[in-house]
Parts: C-alpha cells; structure tokens; sequence
C-alpha cells in the first residue's frame, strides 16, 4: 500500500489549525473560569440591604459598599439615611479597648444593637459584650457572653437554652449554667425532639416555645422499626459505615411523632390526646421553618396550642387546637386535596394558616379554587366566613396581621397582568376580602421588609437583566425614600452580559412557560452554537429560581456558556408550584416526566426564534432531582437530547426518602413506581451520558445511580461515571466536576477537544 503524501504546504496549514484550535480552547476555558461564581462574587455592589428595625421609626443595615461594608442607619420619621458611625473611629476605639486589630473597611459587628437614641451600640466581639459610645468613641466591655449548650433553642427572654442529651430533653440556665432534665423516658430511636430522619440529621431538637418561655411543644419520635440506609466513609484500612433510620415510599413502619407539651416550671410531660402523627408538615418540605417546628403557633397568653396534622399521603390536613394543661384536643377543620395540599407554595415556607384566637378565627390558605388563597373561617364552628382574595393567582406569604385594622399583608405572584408571574409583589387586604392594594408598583421582582406595626417598609426589587433598587414605603405604598441602587460596573467589566428573559409555549402550544437564555461574552448571531438546558424540575421549584438580578445562575450556566454554547433554563408543567394548582400538579404519578415534553418544545421555539441556535446539537444537565431529569431525558428522548451530564439524580424514587416521592409520585402501590424508574428504561441509551454520585450523600443514596449504572453494564451501554469519593450532596460546583462537565460538552456536543486537564482554581 502507497503511502499518502501531503504536500509540505498542507501539513503546515493543518499543524496551524490544531494549534489555533487548542488555542482557542484554552482560552474558552479562561473566560469560562472567570465566570464562576467564586469569580464574580464581590462584582456587584450596594446590592443586599437587610434591614434590622431599631424602634418605631429607626432601622440600620449593612451595605457592602465598594469601599467597604458600611453600617447605615435610616430615620424613616426624617427621611434621613447616614453612616450609623465612623467607621475608623470605631474601628480605633476597639483596638484600644480590645488590644486586637479591627479593619474599619469589614468591622464584622455580630449581634449589633442601637441604644440610648443611636448614641451609643452594643455587639459582641471575643465573646465579650461591648458597649462603646458614638459621642465619645469609647468602648467599655459590659460582661461575658453566656454560652447556651451546643445545638439548643433559646427561649423568648432568652433565659433558657433547649437541648437534647441521651434522646431526652433538657434546659440550662444560661446565667448560671444550670442544667434540668425535662423528660427521663426517651431511648434509641425513640426520642425526644430529635431531628434525625430522611436527609436532614441535627442535634438540635425540634420543638416551639410558648411566648411566656415556660412550655415547649414538641413530640417522642418513634423510628425504632423503622428500616435504616447505610453509607461508608472510604479510609485507609476498613471503611466505616453510617447507619440511620430513613422510610422509604410503601414501608409499613415509618417515624410517628407523639406530639407532647412540657411544663419546664413544673419538669411535667403531657401528651395530647390524639392517635401519633406522620412525620409531614402542611407544605414542603421536612418540618423545621426558620429554625423551629413548623405547623405549631401558640396563643399570645400561652394557654392554647393550635396545630395542623397532615396524613402519610399529604392530601388531609386537620387543623386542632389542644389545652396543654389537660392534652385534651378539639379538631376545628378538615380539608382534603385529592392529589396533595400545600399551605404555602414556597420550598420551607412558613404554612399560611393563622389563628385569631381574640377574635375567635382563623384565616386558611388553600388551592381549592384552583389558585391558592386566603380564606375566615370560624374557630368554633370551622365554617368559612368569607374568602378574602381571589382570582387567577397565588397569595405566597402572610408577612403581618393587623388585628386593630382588620387588613393582611401579604406577598402575592400573578396578579398583574403582563408581568412575569413568578414576580413577587407586596399586597394587603382587609378581612373581608375588600381593599385590596398593590403596595410595590415596579414590574420587578420585590423583597420586602416589613416594620414591626407595618406602618413602613423596605422594598428592594430587581430583574434578571435591572440591578437591584432600594427604597421605603408608607403602609399605602407611597414612596418615603430611596436607599440604594446596586452599582454592577466591576461586573460588567468582567466581559459579564445580561442574561435573556424569553416565554415560549409549553407541550400544549397554548400555555406561557418562562425562561432565561445565557449566550458567550464573544456571542456572534452568524454562528451556530449546540444548545444545552440546565434544569431543575422541581417540584417544589423550578429551573431559575429567583427573579432577582444575580450574576449567578443554575449549575454554573454563565461559564458552561463561554466554551461556546447557549445555555438554557425553562420553567416547565410540574416544575413549580407559583403558578395554578393544575399547572403545579401537571405530573403528579410520573415524576419521570419532569417536564421534559415542554423543555424539549421551548428549545424548538428558540431555535425558530434564533438561527444562531442548532437545535440539533442538544444538550442537558442538572444536579440532584436535575440529574435525575438528565438521564431520564436522555433515555426518553435519545433522538433530542445527544448529551448530558446527571449528577447526584434520585433515579428511582423507591430508594429516595419517603416524604418526598409519597407526595409527588404518590403512595406506593403496586407497580404505580416504575414509570419514574431510570433504570427500566437503560436500553435506550444512545447518547453520551456522563453520571457522577457522591458516596456519602445521605441525601440521595448512591445506590439509585448503581441501579442504573449496573442496567446500563447489563445492556452493554458506553457511558462516563465519575465517582466522588466521602463527598455528600453538595459536590457539583467542585473544580474537578464542573471541569470535566466542561469537557463532557466541549467533546461531545461542540465536536472539540478540551484542554488537557485544565486546572481549575478557587
């Protein structure tokens, strides 16, 4: 056989191209790197005020300024935002009280207070409580920090610290270290407060204090025979094993909460007299809210606990209110949802039930219309007095009840026509359902704050594409003043560019679904560039999260865009629950559907949208209920979904924690699981898929992603697998993986060769 001979000229040609290629590539990748978010945190200033009221008509806030983090202190009354101190002053006055170094430009004042009129501030600093006068700039140490026992809930007047030892409860005296034995009859697994199931593990008990901080509500956990996971931690030697109690969907016995009150004055448990509850909270997920026992409000005077009790199968929650002198218990209200119920539509809402017990009421959300609403019912009867807001939209917080007024403040998405329907607004209502006003008019989203008497506000809103703004508002809404407007210059100059917002229409070609698009910093619309879609399913939110201006976006999508893709997410059916109560509950039964008829229909549109798009070189990946997304869009759709990287993905609910698949996939009957099973479906494999799981991850079990690994082995399947050795949950936006998520794409979509072994630094 001759060989072929090229001409000297060609070879040189090609030995030039290779070498521009690999180039460019290194290159790609450096712009890439630069877009991380370690990257690009710090890029945007003036952007995060959170604001801590002082008194009626003073609050402060830190700003991290471009100089610095400045502390501002606001008079609503006056209109006036100013310094609360001088920075360097202070920053002197502490060095000589302390003899330590404090930087004026990051003073880092933990527990900061305002007395005396602002003249004078308190905070803590080397577990010394510190005054200093901001007349004089003198600082003088007040006393010790008492130190509460570890993993313990302070009572109301901070007296009294809650802890857990030994499965019972116990409560020191913080003044005196005192410590007192609550209950003496908790054991293994059958313990008092404790917080140990499913994916959250935590020392810290579970449980409510009542207002007077002489009770606390909580429960004895029964998970003795409860079926248990195993992790091991990978060592030199013998590898030690992790062994917990975790339900799965369709086990018989699960964790059963014996729901008690403890009288701390009188060291006496009573336990309500009611049969134990599932372990389930009114909305998703778990049942901690702000670092408390959700579903659990006591009356003012402390004389009566209302609760909700929601069954196995989230579709009957039961509103009761129990005598925590007796444990006795009246059930006020029932409700059923015949596929689940949700209280509050946000992931870790605080549940919109409140009862009124002054006036004898209780107000009740609910999606029963379709959409979800408040509603007044009567305490004693349970009968609904009037629905007090209604319409094509959702009520998403109760952020204050004024009783005097009769009116709500709450957060509401929806209602304002022509907006983006995951924009939050701030609303209030009258109890009767009259009154209705809109208190933040900008088409944007809007975090608010609210004052104690909510007779003013702090109102920052932004977009996708318009920095955040700052201002304060009257109870009406009236604008008083503005405080800040984000300054991006330092972001911008990173070669950063605006995402692009976009709807297109679902599977059904009649309904809005809403996006975000990330193109590279060196975009060329005469190009052509593979599209990939980074997702997140949901339920219980969907692919872009929050509507506010972020440099940031799912999964590292800015970076991934810069080695020369279009980066997508969509919200899709089922993904969210901030639209109808229909859109929500879209594929309730087939989590395997995730969505993906209507990711796949939105690309297409873009694609028709924007020739720059070749829809033919189509792309996905996610983390977590993502990953599971990932592979499943490739094994159901192999003709539309070429390549994709699934990481930590919950590929077979069976194995997932109970609490989660029984809501959205329902109770385990029979064969009603496989349908969501990725690995039933290995066969149809035909792209290039890269999986990846963490072996310590007590949140999704390593052994779904085996499952389906060991289906692809079984049909003969080429596939990548990275495995990230003592690694939990949260591994994805390591180097390592996000580097070879890179290369993944770049191979195999792009038609590129990555560079070699590119060093990703953070």
């Amino acid at each position: 056989m001759k060989k072929l001979i090229l001409p000297i000229a060609i070879l040189l040609l090609s030995a030039t191209a290779v070498s521009v290629t690999a180039q460019d590539m290194q290159e790609a990748y450096e712009r890439a790197e630069s877009m991380l978010t370690w990257n690009l945190t710090g890029k945007v200033f003036n952007s995060n005020v959170n604001p801590t009221q002082v008194d009626d008509n003073h609050f402060w806030y830190m700003i991290n300024a471009r100089e610095g983090n400045r502390y501002i202190l606001v008079d609503v009354a006056n209109q006036t935002r100013e310094e609360a101190f001088n920075h360097t002053r202070l920053a002197e006055a502490i060095e000589t009280a302390t003899g330590s170094s404090a930087d004026p430009q990051n003073l880092g004042l933990q527990n900061l207070q305002f007395h005396d009129d602002a003249t004078t501030i308190q905070f803590e600093r080397e577990q010394t409580i510190w005054n200093c006068s901001l007349e004089t700039y003198a600082c003088d140490a007040v006393q010790s920090i008492q130190r509460t026992a570890p993993f313990s809930v302070t009572s109301p007047d901070e007296q009294l610290a809650a802890y857990i030892d030994d499965n019972n409860l116990w409560v020191q005296v913080i003044e005196t270290d005192e410590r007192i034995q609550l209950t003496t009859d908790g054991e293994h697994h059958y313990g008092y407060a404790t917080d140990n199931h499913g994916w959250r593990r935590s020392d810290r008990p579970l449980m409510k204090w009542s207002p007077d901080s002489k009770k606390i509500s909580t429960f004895r956990q029964d998970e003795r025979e409860v079926g248990t996971m195993t992790l091991w931690t990978t060592r030199e030697g013998r590898p030690e094993a992790d062994i917990w109690p975790y339900a799965l969907p369709g086990d018989t016995i699960v964790p059963m909460l014996e729901r008690v009150i403890i009288d701390v004055e009188e060291r006496s448990t009573t336990f309500l007299d009611i049969e134990p509850d599932h372990h389930r909270s009114s909305n998703c997920c778990g049942l901690i809210r702000d670092g408390y026992w959700v579903d659990n409000e006591w009356s003012s005077d402390a004389g009566k606990l209302a609760f909700v009790s929601t069954s196995r199968d989230y579709k009957e929650v039961r509103l009761r209110i129990a005598d925590p002198e007796t444990g006795s218990v009246r059930e006020v209200y029932h409700e059923r949802d015949d596929i689940f119920f949700e209280s509050n539509l946000t992931s870790r809402g605080v549940p919109n039930w409140r009862v009124l017990h002054d006036s004898n009421e209780f107000i009740w959300f609910t999606r029963k219309s379709n959409w979800g609403h408040l509603y007044l019912h009567d305490l004693e009867t349970g009968e609904m007095k009037n629905q007090i807001t209604s319409g094509d939209w959702n009520v998403i917080d109760i952020l204050h009840i004024d009783h005097d007024n009769r009116e709500i403040f709450f957060t509401g998405v929806g209602r304002e026509d022509g907006r983006d329907p995951y924009f939050y607004h701030l609303y209030k209502v009258n109890f009767d359902g009259s009154g209705l006003e809109l208190l933040t008019p900008e088409d944007a989203n809007h975090s608010v704050t609210l004052s104690h008497d909510a007779s003013w506000f702090v109102d920052t809103f932004s977009t996708f594409t318009e920095p955040q703004k700052t201002v304060v508002r009257d109870r009406d809404g009236n604008l008083i003043m503005e405080l800040e407007e984000a300054d991006i210059e330092d972001l911008l100059a990173t070669g950063w560019q605006k995402p692009v917002p976009f709807s297109v229409k679902a599977r059904d070609g009649e309904t809005d679904i809403y996006g975000l698009m990330v193109l590279p910093t060196n975009f060329d619309e005469n190009k052509s560039y593979p599209i990939v879609n980074a997702i997140y399913p949901g339920p219980q939110g969907g692919s872009l999260g929050s509507r506010s201006f972020s440099p940031f976006q799912r999964q590292q999508a800015y970076a991934l865009a810069e080695l020369g893709f279009v980066v997508v997410a969509i919200d899709a059916f089922g993904s969210s629950p901030m639209r109808s109560r229909e859109f929500h509950t879209y594929y309730y039964g087939d989590m395997a559907d995730n969505g993906l008829p209507d990711q796949i229909a939105g690309m297409k549109e873009l694609a028709e949208r924007y020739p720059f798009i070749d829809i033919d070189r189509a792309g996905m990946y996610g983390h977590s209920g993502g990953g599971f997304a990932t592979a499943s869009a490739l094994l159901q759709y192999p003709e539309f979904f070429k390549v994709g990287v699934s990481s930590a993905g919950n590929h077979d609910n069976r194995g997932y924690t109970y609490y989660w698949g029984e809501k959205y996939q329902g109770l385990l009957e029979g064969d009603n699981y496989e349908n969501q099973a990725n690995h039933l479906q290995a066969e149809n494999l035909e792209g290039k898929l890269l999986i990846s799981y963490g072996t310590m991850d007590t949140n999704v079990h390593p052994a779904m992603t085996l499952l389906l690994v060991n289906e692809l082995i079984r049909h003969n399947k080429d596939f990548d697998l990275i495995v990230m050795p003592n690694r939990g949950h949260g591994y994805a936006d390591e180097p390592y993986h996000i580097r070879r998520t890179w290369d993944h794409f770049v191979r195999h979509l792009a038609g590129k060769t990555p560079p070699d072994a590119y060093q990703i630094n953070r």
